[in-house]
């Protein structure tokens, strides 16, 4: 397995639709050369950030070949997870093939395993496919958790390198931190409000929806709370809190696809059962964008022309 640096901003990426909902390729590879020049640690493909759920499979492989082509120094961890074992399986298979450095893989949705059937079920995976993979906790969307000894049991198998965290249990997300911290393990925050708390006990940053809007300032907040600089994180966690809430008054990605409409970065269509951002949520969204393009209210961080923050020091 090749060693990948898990630590960091990682930005769930959004696919973007033309008009005939056939994946834009062009706008796709220009959002990876921004976000890798903003300078993020990593991308993260067709995750539910980039509607994989209505992706087929060699769309899914498209799209991840897409990145790895479009970016020179940055890791590409896909998303390759699924509710079905085998089908989780052959796309990850798939991702290594088309040069992956990493996987992201959601527990699986719908049936709800135990957890000796979670642990079974990434095993599969890890054992098969050499890459270093990070289990995805998100119960709101898969409604079941993993729990801290099921994390705990699966960080000792050498290629699962991580967990993303997005239960909203700090409590939990702590323990297991706490509990892994003599692996090579990463506790990575699923959840951008809880990005500098997760960091605090024992997190190593983030795979972040905000992070596509404002990678910069994202990317600032994030290195000085692993810096243990926890002041200025505090301040950029303030100057994002605004945005981290506009970003899931709807089901994600429908905010951020508004957001990165709104910012020329990428257009706002989903493929249905997902549809745009109702009316009366747009003109706060808008005035949240707009309030972060003014100066930064800590120093190192300024508004560039687009409105993204530029860290002078990164």
């Amino acid at each position: 397995m090749t060693d990948i640096d898990l630590s960091g901003v990682f930005p769930a990426m959004c696919t973007p639709f033309d008009e005939d909902e056939r994946i834009d390729f062009e706008t796709l590879q220009t959002d990876a050369q921004r976000l890798e020049t903003a300078g993020v640690d990593g991308l993260v493909p067709v995750g539910s950030t980039g509607e994989s759920a209505t992706l087929t499979h060699d769309e899914h492989v498209q799209v991840v070949e897409a990145v790895i082509e479009a970016v020179d120094d940055v890791p590409v961890i896909a998303g390759t997870g699924s509710n079905n074992t085998r089908e989780a399986l052959e796309l990850s298979e798939r991702a290594a093939d088309a040069g992956a450095d990493g996987l992201l893989l959601i527990s699986p949705y719908y049936n709800k395993p135990e957890q000796r059937g979670l642990v079974e079920h990434f095993r599969t995976i890890a054992d098969a496919v050499d890459l270093p993979q990070i289990v995805y906790n998100v119960p709101s969307r898969t409604g079941r958790n993993i729990e801290p000894d099921t994390a705990v049991e699966l960080a000792s198998h050498e290629n699962v390198a991580g967990y993303k965290a997005a239960s909203g249990d700090l409590g939990q997300i702590g323990e297991i931190a706490e509990r892994t911290a003599d692996e090579e393990f990463a506790v990575l925050s699923g959840d951008d409000a809880l990005t500098v708390p997760t960091i605090s006990v024992g997190g190593t940053g983030t795979i972040s929806v905000a992070a596509n809007v404002e990678p910069e300032r994202t990317c600032a907040m994030v290195g000085a709370a692993l810096e243990g600089d926890y002041a200025r994180a505090r301040e950029l966690h303030r100057e994002l809190g605004p945005l981290f809430r506009e970003l899931f008054v709807e089901t994600n990605p429908i905010p951020v696809k508004e957001a990165m409409q709104i910012r020329g970065y990428g257009p706002a269509r989903l493929r249905s059962p997902l549809s745009r951002l109702a009316d009366e949520y747009r003109e706060d969204l808008e005035a949240v964008l707009a309030d972060l393009e003014g100066e930064s209210a800590v120093d190192g961080v300024d508004a560039s022309d687009d409105g993204a923050a530029v860290e002078s020091d990164r």
